[in-house]
């Protein structure tokens, strides 16, 4: 890809839009927003709203411009004003989405303006042709098989016009576009490099190729303009490989050199401290969010996600009928109400919302993966199946759906195809703890229980979100005779509980008493036992278990019964349970730490 250099500065110098140059840093913002206000003209003119939309929404970020400091449009070429009429007329068609009307006019005119929108309202029109046959013949789960007509023909044309250095950056965007259809990722790729040098301040050509970039190795060997936009790719890029604390760096520095009223920023950083499970930070960031921007809706799905997991059901049921009443067949608001049917329980209702979303947008990833789930709640595995193939293959870096395969998998006893699925999510997430937990069930499974040890005490070591990774490693310990180490675990998962304060009731609890007692029991360390014994009168599953060790103890007490001195050395418990705060034995410490599986 580096070697396309040579060809993309040639191209650089012959097809550059007139008037737009960019600079390489933030420090004349007055000339950023100069360039913004210009980009979102060019892309309004040829139909992309979304890029024109982003453009927009970040000059409106920064201040105002003077009246002298404006520049006015472009000026037209000559063959822009003989095809004026031809455009005029087939840009009406084109905004009222009569797209082969609009290409019918086109037909012919030579200004690379119109040539645009000629080969872009034939794109359309293919798109268009297959979304309709897609909904009237199909369920939202075959719409793979459909093709778009268009693509191999238009790929020829742009191909000639390419060849002989005719395409500008909006036609190289468009022909990187029906390569990206075509599955030709590489070329793809190629153009899409090609068409940020040509045309630097087009988001969407930098977006496109942020979608086909799988890993960061991948990543070094582009060849990049050096432009201020790349900052913003290389932003949102890092947030799409998960690479979270590098993207919030990005967008800190971005906020410092004077983009903090961006609405996008916000949003992206919320999304940001979502990918890394920092809930609370991620629900601050989207209600601030809402009040600058009350009638936003993109991000809103991811919004009510958070919601979603904190079981919020009036803060999610607000959020769903008030984005019902912005615009009720966005894809985004079809999400919102899936998930707030999700949360009560209603799966049918849940999944025919996500299904909707899809009609409205086949290759929105949020809701294969959703409605993946949801066929799972619904005990439907082969369909679930289904839909986290289609989340794969609008996005290979969606872990969610590659962890729903390897769950769907486990349901059906396959622990072989559990396993790669849940090392593919590993790998995009390597320091969730879910992953980790989830690979050493697997390996249990299989009987690979070195491997097995290996990610539980790798999870524990990440942070354990679901606090069970010790637990597992210490009934793993248990079943191997491994009664010191199986000991140290349970402890150190006994610290965790009640260091961290919280009072939610752990299930495993009562397990990590009863296991610790009898473990005191036997190295006749009766304090110790006695008060473990003790908690385990405190949970139904244990209480006679307790009882009868209680009983026990005060009996071989009563007989004058001392502790060996064959033991271990010393450890300690959490003080909170001992009241006099004496020493037990210490197990020797696990080795594991800097293995990870």
């Amino acid at each position: 890809m580096a070697a396309n250099s040579s060809v993309v500065s040639v191209a650089v110098a012959a097809t550059t839009v007139p008037g737009v140059s960019t600079v390489a840093d933030f420090s004349d913002l007055q000339e950023i927003k100069k360039q913004l206000l210009l980009i979102a003209g060019l892309t309004r003119e040829r139909g992309l709203l979304h890029s024109s939309k982003w453009s927009a929404e970040l000059a409106f970020s920064l201040p105002a411009l003077p009246l002298s400091e404006l520049q006015p449009p472009p000026p037209l070429t000559e063959e822009d004003a003989q095809d004026v009429d031809a455009y005029t007329l087939a840009k009406a068609y084109f905004d009222v989405k009569e797209y082969d009307r609009a290409a019918h006019f086109l037909h012919g005119c030579n200004s690379k303006k119109a040539y645009f929108l000629y080969m872009y309202s034939r794109y359309l029109s293919g798109e268009k042709k297959k979304d309709d046959e897609t909904v009237d013949s199909l369920g939202p789960l075959e719409k793979g098989q459909v093709k778009n007509e268009a693509l191999r023909e238009l790929r020829v044309e742009l191909s000639r016009k390419h060849q002989a250095r005719g395409l500008d950056g909006f036609g190289l965007y468009l022909y990187g576009v029906v390569l990206r259809k075509l599955d030709l990722v590489k070329e793809a790729i190629d153009v899409f490099v090609e068409a940020t040098h040509v045309l630097p301040l087009h988001w969407g050509a930098w977006l496109e190729l942020c979608n086909l970039i799988t890993d960061k190795e991948m990543l070094k060997f582009l060849s990049l303009p050096d432009t201020w936009m790349k900052e913003f790719f290389l932003a949102h890029i890092y947030t799409e490989l998960q690479l979270i604390e590098e993207a919030l760096q990005k967008y800190q520095h971005l906020i410092d050199v004077g983009f903090s009223k961006s609405s996008y920023i916000v949003s992206q950083i919320a999304v940001a401290y979502h990918n890394i499970r920092d809930i609370d930070k991620a629900l601050s960031i989207f209600n601030e969010l809402r009040k600058q921007d009350p009638y936003r809706i993109e991000n809103m799905d991811t919004f009510s996600n958070l919601l979603y997991v904190r079981s919020m059901k009036s803060e999610l049921s607000y959020l769903a009928h008030n984005l019902c009443e912005i615009d009720k067949y966005r894809v985004e608001t079809c999400c919102v109400i899936g998930n707030y049917y999700s949360l009560r329980s209603q799966h049918e209702k849940a999944a025919l919302y996500f299904q909707r979303a899809l009609k409205l947008n086949p290759r929105y990833l949020g809701a294969w993966t959703l409605m993946g789930h949801e066929y799972m709640e619904m005990k439907n595995t082969s369909a679930a199946i289904q839909a986290y193939r289609h989340a794969i293959e609008v996005n290979k870096r969606d872990y969610r759906a590659w962890y729903g395969l390897g769950q769907t998998y486990e349901i059906l006893k396959m622990p072989f195809y559990c396993l790669y699925y849940y090392r593919r999510a590993h790998q995009l997430r390597p320091n969730d703890s879910r992953m980790l937990v989830a690979l050493g069930e697997c390996y249990e499974k299989l009987n690979q229980l070195v491997e097995a040890k290996k990610c539980y005490w790798r999870a524990y070591a990440v942070g354990d979100v679901e606090k069970m990774a010790l637990v597992k490693l210490a009934k793993l310990h248990e079943q191997l005779t491994e009664s010191e180490q199986a000991a140290q675990c349970y402890i150190k998962y006994i610290q965790d509980i009640y260091s961290c304060g919280e009072t939610v009731e752990h299930l495993e609890e009562s397990t990590a008493f009863r296991y610790l007692a009898q473990y005191y029991f036997k190295c006749k360390l009766w304090d110790e036992a006695s008060t473990c014994a003790q908690k385990c009168c405190a949970f139904n599953d244990t209480r006679e278990e307790g009882k009868a060790l209680l009983r026990q103890i005060l009996q071989l007490r009563n007989q004058g019964e001392t502790p060996t001195s064959d033991t271990p050395g010393t450890f300690f418990l959490p003080a909170s349970l001992s009241a006099n705060n004496t020493p037990t034995r210490r197990v020797s410490p696990l080795n594991l730490s800097s293995v990870t599986p």
